[in-house]
């Protein structure tokens, strides 16, 4: 699954754009709030990855749940997507985050957001 996802190469090696984004996804269901704290890139490339884990915890299958364990290691957070989560959006059509602009990092001053639930 991790293969086809992402677009953006977000200034890492494969391997380690690949271990970020499945850590943010991870921590955006994890978080109880249902929102983190990220730059406007990277929580691109994690909206979309997180609407795709939504859709497959609707389904509510086997397969499903073994595809979103194969990107997301954390059972309890599975759990979550799938009783809590999924059961939120059930009558949703996609559509299920929002990105709010911040603005600049005072480091850097790369774009900050705020990526959400719905």
């Amino acid at each position: 699954m991790a293969k086809n996802m992402g677009y953006r190469k977000l200034g890492r090696p494969t391997d380690q754009r690949i271990a970020m984004l499945r850590n943010l996804v991870t921590s955006f269901f994890k978080s109880e709030d249902g929102r983190i704290l990220t730059t406007e890139a990277r929580a691109k490339e994690v909206r979309s990855i997180a609407e795709k884990m939504i859709t497959l915890a609707k389904r509510g299958d086997l397969h499903a749940r073994r595809q979103v364990l194969s990107y997301i290691t954390e059972e309890e957070v599975v759990a979550k997507l799938f009783s809590d989560i999924a059961k939120k959006y059930e009558n949703r059509n996609g559509g299920y985050t929002r990105i709010m602009k911040l603005g600049p990092r005072r480091g850097d001053a790369a774009e900050m957001v705020i990526l959400e639930l719905v």
